[in-house]
């Protein structure tokens, strides 16, 4: 079976075009993963994923393990057979919904958090070792640490417990992770916006050594200049010969900027929740087709869309399918989201290779 490896193989100031070698195949870098919370990425069946140019999709630890429970994935041959999904796959940790669920847990150092069930009141626990132990028995390929990822505060002190604590996790994690060469464990760098902490938590994790440095505690509130001047910060001391990958953003516009920081792969809801809900992302911008300016467009949603199925569809029809509240209009709408980051990330791979990134993104930074 493949180990798991990365290769940097060509760079644009900090921008990198990279390739993840999995024994479910290659990744190409900067990449964009659609998030498939419960198994599903939502509206969209696997193949017409794969039809985007998807390469990896992400999915989450903590929602699995509610419903349908580990065992009952497991039994079914792993997450990968039970979903039908034969691109690697990415398990968040829950350390995300530590924070988001707030109201329904707690946290304990030792325990790790324990959580009441958002749909039944079932108490759980996730420790880091439960969540490895989650992790490895969907069988994903890239398995998270356990984090804290705290709500955006100023209070210095709050946010170097935090970060103190997903130090320590992330010891336990490691260890609880053992000998996987054909998986690949990584890291989460926490510290909110502070420089000193955010480069302690880097040390740290760097010590105990992971296969990829992942950017927690983003994307929680913060501007996107905040969160730029922290990938300033620390991006330039991130290991070169290991992927760098900024959780749970985002917009089209925050990934050219963070890959012109040296980020390497991306997730976030966005894209298919957007669609769902009637806007979408074009190369000339956002639509939004509820609006009752585009009653009678009977031109594509993007002309520059290169997947011209989906350019079978006028604005006036999808108009008139959100307007009656038809499932097809989000079908539709997600699927082109997902196959414009995915056309977006693939012209960042070109640019970069073509010496251009710098004029691309300035193009498209503002536009998008």
């Amino acid at each position: 079976m493949k180990k798991f490896e990365f290769k940097v193989l060509k760079k644009s100031k900090f921008a990198r075009l990279g390739i993840i070698e999995t024994h479910r195949g290659k990744i190409e870098t900067p990449v964009f993963m659609p998030v498939g919370t419960q198994a599903t990425v939502k509206a969209c069946t696997i193949d017409d994923i794969k039809k985007t140019g998807s390469q990896i999709i992400l999915s989450n630890t903590y929602h699995l393990m509610i419903r349908p429970g580990v065992k009952r994935i497991q039994d079914a041959g792993g997450l990968h057979k039970f979903m039908n999904c034969d691109l690697p796959i990415l398990t968040d940790s829950g350390g995300f919904q530590v924070m988001s669920l707030s109201k329904l847990n707690k946290i304990d150092k030792e325990k790790g958090a324990i959580f009441n069930s958002h749909i039944d009141g079932k108490k759980f626990y996730l420790s880091p070792e439960e969540s490895i132990k989650i992790q490895l028995g969907l069988n994903s390929d890239i398995v998270m640490v356990m984090d804290e990822c705290p709500k955006k505060t100023n209070d210095y002190k709050t946010i170097d417990e935090s970060m103190n604590l997903s130090m320590y996790w992330a010891e336990r994690s490691k260890k609880a992770f053992g000998h996987n060469p054909h998986k690949a464990l990584f890291g989460i760098v926490q510290g909110g916006l502070f420089k000193d902490l955010r480069q302690k938590s880097l040390k740290g994790l760097l010590k105990i050594g992971f296969d990829g440095y992942a950017l927690g505690g983003l994307a929680v509130g913060e501007t996107q200049e905040e969160m730029f001047t922290v990938l300033d910060d620390i991006t330039e001391h991130l290991p070169d010969n290991k992927p760098h990958y900024l959780m749970g953003v985002g917009t089209p516009s925050d990934i050219l900027g963070a890959v012109k920081r040296g980020v390497d792969m991306f997730d976030c809801v966005l894209p298919t929740r957007s669609g769902r809900t009637g806007l979408a992302f074009t190369w000339q911008g956002k639509v939004n087709i509820k609006n009752n300016k585009y009653q009678n467009d009977n031109t594509p949603l993007d002309p520059d869309c290169k997947n011209l199925n989906l350019n079978k569809y006028s604005k006036n029809y999808l108009n008139h399918l959100f307007n009656t509240n038809e499932i097809l209009g989000s079908m539709l709408l997600t699927l082109h989201n997902i196959n414009f980051y995915q056309e977006l990330m693939k012209a960042v791979r070109v640019n970069i290779q073509n010496d251009t990134f710098d004029d691309f993104h300035d193009k498209y930074i503002d536009k998008l």
